[in-house]
């Protein structure tokens, strides 16, 4: 049976790593938002939050551009390895 959530039932692998390097670059996540839109990705500050919690899933283009804008790999971006 395909399940298609973490093991926690988050929508999304990112969310924790995305809001801690946020925070460590002292972002908001309107900031983020304006950050992501100036790489062509829509998206705006609610998303952003709802990502952040697991309530969003995310596809690999904003995976790319988040690990951009946060300057990590998609590695670290998905908690695979440490950055």
């Amino acid at each position: 049976m395909f399940i298609n959530k973490a093991r926690d039932g988050a929508n999304n692998l990112c969310g924790p790593q995305v809001a801690a390097l946020r925070k460590q670059m002292g972002l908001s996540q309107r900031a983020l938002a304006d950050r992501l839109q100036l790489e062509g990705l829509g998206i705006d500050k609610n998303a952003i939050q709802r990502l952040e919690c697991g309530k969003r899933f995310v596809t690999d283009i904003e995976l790319a551009a988040l690990a951009r804008v946060l300057r990590v790999s998609l590695e670290a971006l998905i908690g695979e390895t440490p950055e």
